[in-house]
């Protein structure tokens, strides 16, 4: 029977044995509670803010630093180890249960993420530190034994319970709960296993009247957690209205990442604007493109008409935009540039032979009906690791008004991997490809940064055929992940030139987008002449004032290249 303190009358629910298997089982089922809410933080972290080495380090040590803490003043509490450890439970359970609902809503609404995050990680540290010395007093007043016999069982399932917590997050929760539900659904077994577990094992520690109200706080705890869950979709939907801005229309959350689409499905096509001629794949695919750029966002929003003292004049005036796409919280894909940023991607790159194009990316199709323009292109193959990403390109309204159905067309080949993966083995069953374009998440995101090594680039020109070109968008050029990305193409034995296009502001997005031209002699940036001319191209003024823009932010040092064990 449970050694009780002098003074108790109840008998003991269950055995000595029994009851120490059942504390061991809560030690258990709170390590793996504690390691899920540690992971949470870290996933969260990285995916609102990218650099999952800084989150993960951020995390980790702000929590290990604080269960030090949480274990040295849990020696206070160790005469009354059962009451103390229902309120460290309930209080751990609510706290890591809300953790995400409360992160998310301080980076959506207040902007103070870092700080928060640290907040919390200390609280939940704490808590958790607080647990092995009250477990531990829980388990020698059971029964008394050895203290490394004790230590050891009580670490064993300590151990275990992280192992089953670290691999039920990503394979069980993240995809069958999402963050915040997995969140919750933590929280309450973590109540039910700790608190309520030990209440029930240690009933005469605390007086009739303390028991009746630890057990209401655990329900409490409970029922908030409930609360919590029932509204979590609500909180959402207003966390993503006041994150986007716009009406969303559309979102999914695939095996990659969060896709999210704001702006009208559909609507009638807005005038074509009059084009110096007419060409295959002109007047179809630009009076789609433009029917995509209609009134979404109010008429208040249409930017003016630039002119060559604003960088790149433009033969026609950019309607407001109508469709934004999200992925993983970034702006992928908004209407009134779209046209801009894959013009001055793609066309530069598609001077000299261009029959076959290999485009890494790129999964909403615009690249490709871009290249499409050009009467002589044969042959694009697409490689995007998300097919979720391809079959909006392929079914939504919006997206396929302004890609031109460019995924239907019989030239275009869509190929579902990792573009990394997929160029280790594809020069074995591949011909070598004219031109590649590299459009890419940015090399400030953990997915993107070995896109942009030495390894990878490596890789690509293994594809290029003799005299071919890479074009890729490496970000702003005022940022040095830019830099790094051209000093490591050029590691490769490729020549570079670099250029950079103004932003539409419309959009919200970076004040550029820089963009590097190589092949194995130096290119020549300038405009193809044979593609069907399309409101956001750029001529070759645009581009000799692009090249010079970017040069006015070259460093005067030259970084070393980026690896793969040594990113920059």
């Amino acid at each position: 029977m449970i050694n009780h303190s002098a003074g108790s009358s109840q008998p003991s629910p269950v055995g000595s044995r029994a009851a120490r298997l059942l504390v061991l089982l809560a030690a258990f089922v709170c390590a793996a509670c504690g390691l899920v809410y540690e992971l949470e933080l870290v996933a969260l972290g990285s995916y609102l803010l990218g650099d999952s080495v800084t989150q993960a380090s951020v995390v980790l040590s702000v929590m290990v630093f604080a269960m030090g803490v949480g274990s040295l003043l849990a020696k206070r509490f160790t005469r009354r180890p059962a009451t103390s450890f229902a309120l460290v439970e309930c209080a751990l359970a609510l706290v890591g249960g809300l953790s995400v609902l409360a992160l998310y809503g301080c980076f959506v609404w207040f902007g103070h993420y870092r700080a928060a995050l640290v907040a919390v990680a200390l609280v939940i540290g704490m808590l958790i530190g607080a647990e092995i010395p009250l477990l531990m007093t829980l388990i020698q007043r059971i029964r008394r034994q050895e203290a490394g016999r004790a230590v050891a069982d009580l670490f064993a399932a300590d151990y275990v319970g992280a192992l089953v917590g670290g691999l039920a997050f990503p394979f069980l929760l993240l995809p069958l709960l999402g963050q915040a539900t997995g969140a919750l659904v933590t929280g309450a077994v973590n109540a039910v296993a700790g608190a309520v577990v030990v209440l029930w094992l240690f009933p005469r520690e605390p007086t009739r009247r303390l028991r009746a109200l630890l057990w209401g706080v655990c329900g409490t705890v409970l029922v908030v957690l409930a609360v919590a869950a029932a509204l979590t979709g609500a909180f959402e939907r207003a966390a993503r209205h006041a994150l986007y801005g716009a009406p969303i229309r559309f979102v999914a959350q695939s095996r990659f990442q969060e896709i999210v689409l704001t702006g009208p499905a559909g609507g009638p096509p807005p005038p074509t604007p009059p084009a110096p001629r007419a060409a295959a794949g002109l007047g179809a695919g630009a009076a789609a493109g433009a029917a995509h750029l209609g009134s979404g966002l109010g008429a208040a929003r249409v930017p003016p008409p630039r002119t060559a003292a604003d960088g790149y004049p433009l033969p026609y005036p950019l309607p407001a935009p109508t469709l934004r796409m999200y992925l993983g919280g970034r702006l992928a894909v908004c209407g009134a540039d779209e046209s801009r940023y894959h013009a001055a991607l793609v066309q530069p790159a598609l001077v000299g032979p261009h029959a076959r194009v290999l485009i890494l990316g790129g999964g909403d199709g615009l690249a490709a009906a871009e290249a499409l323009r050009h009467p002589d292109v044969q042959d694009v193959t697409i490689v995007e690791i998300d097919p979720e990403v391809l079959r909006l390109a392929r079914t939504d309204p919006a997206l396929t008004r302004l890609n031109q159905r460019a995924l239907a067309d019989h030239r275009v080949r869509t190929v579902t991997a990792d573009a990394f993966a997929w160029l280790r083995t594809a020069p074995r069953q591949q011909q070598p490809y004219d031109v590649i374009v590299a459009d890419l998440p940015d090399p400030d995101l953990d997915a993107g940064r070995k896109l942009y090594t030495q390894e990878f680039y490596g890789l690509v020109r293994r594809m290029l055929a003799p005299g071919g070109r890479l074009a890729v968008h490496a970000g702003s050029v005022a940022d040095s992940t830019f830099w790094d990305a051209d000093e490591t193409v050029r590691s490769t034995g490729l020549r570079t030139v670099d250029y950079s296009v103004p932003a539409d502001p419309v959009c919200d997005g970076p004040s550029d987008w820089g963009f590097i031209l190589a092949s194995a002699a130096t290119p020549v940036l300038r405009p193809s002449s044979d593609g069907a001319p399309t409101p956001g191209s750029l001529d070759a003024a645009a581009l000799r004032l692009a090249a010079t823009l970017a040069d006015t932010r070259r460093p005067v040092r030259n970084e070393a290249p980026s690896t793969l064990l040594h990113p920059r």
